[in-house]
């Protein structure tokens, strides 16, 4: 063989070889949280995770984790460090699984958000299916009723019910879904249904948190918006206890109508003042990796959003 050619193959160094392992362990304990579950996800010791992370510092000479008896933290410096290394990490997967042909299974963790009710009413079937087919795959939910951060948060998708400032984030509209009004018959049958916004005066309203909307509910009469100065008599932090409230015939509630879809269509709850509902919202998946997309990420976002698209309280 030419002395070029075999300059050509030279294998790398072992140190190349030790900073993939490292950069690798490091993403493991970000992404699951702590020395003890990344030791776990690696089928080593704690003391061998937390070496190599230690000697990656001294290496960088930068601190990346803030660590504590429960928890680890990234610092600025680990923040940057960590996306960098994600990035990397999944150009080299996507490199391998390119090699290998479409037939590879996507794995490692998967992390996504949404809120609370959506992520229980749609979001957790998708993810057990996806589950199901990619048996290499893990999955770690975040469904919580507050805009988590994708970067800070190290999430691979978020759902999002809103309308989306520009970012550099990539956003896949699934549906869209409205604000709106609902009581059972029961409290219509006592109290009369209201025809316009200023008869919620004289109503028992149900207000949540939850749903991130202020007492004042915004209506709309055409082109007009109509401030409607609300008097909750229950308010709750969460949507699920709104709409119990609706359904054991205490008042009126407002909210998303993906959330009272099932209640509605089973005859328990009723839309009140449709003609008055503002805007629908758009639904989005929300991702960070642009055309890297890892294949974990592609294929959850395949079978997620086909499986959204296709759902008639999401139209």
């Amino acid at each position: 063989m030419p002395e070029n050619a075999r300059q050509l193959i030279r294998p790398l160094p072992a140190s190349y070889m030790d900073r993939f392992q490292a950069m690798s362990t490091f993403v493991t304990v970000v992404e699951t949280g702590g020395f003890a579950s990344a030791a776990r996800k690696l089928d080593v010791s704690p003391s061998v995770v937390s070496r190599v992370v230690t000697e990656l510092e001294e290496r960088l000479g930068v601190r990346l984790l803030t660590r504590t008896t429960r928890v680890v933290r990234l610092t600025d410096a680990g923040n940057g460090f960590f996306e960098d290394c994600r990035r990397i990490l999944g150009e080299v997967d996507s490199a391998e699984l390119a090699a290998r042909g479409t037939h590879a299974a996507p794995r490692g963790v998967l992390s996504l958000t949404a809120p609370v009710l959506f992520g229980r009413l749609h979001v957790t079937p998708i993810v057990l299916d996806y589950l199901s087919r990619y048996p290499e795959a893990d999955a770690n939910c975040w469904f919580i009723d507050r805009v988590v951060n994708l970067v800070d948060e190290g999430i691979d998708v978020a759902v999002r019910i809103a309308q989306l400032p520009d970012s550099s984030l990539q956003a896949i509209p699934v549906g869209r879904v409205r604000r709106v009004l609902c009581a059972s018959p029961g409290y219509l049958a006592k109290h009369g249904a209201p025809v316009h916004p200023d008869d919620l005066e004289r109503h028992t309203i149900i207000a949540s948190t939850g749903s991130s909307t202020p007492p004042e509910w915004r209506l709309h009469d055409g082109e007009r918006q109509i401030l409607v100065h609300t008097h909750p008599r229950f308010m709750t932090t969460t949507n699920d206890s709104a709409i119990d409230a609706a359904l054991a015939d205490f008042g009126i509630a407002r909210l998303l109508s993906y959330q009272v879809a099932q209640h509605v269509s089973e005859g328990r709850l009723v839309i009140v003042l449709p003609e008055y509902q503002p805007p629908p919202l758009p639904i989005h998946l929300v991702h960070r990796e642009g055309r890297h997309v890892t294949q974990k990420v592609r294929a959850f976002l395949d079978l997620a959003v086909a499986t959204l698209r296709a759902d008639d309280s999401l139209r």
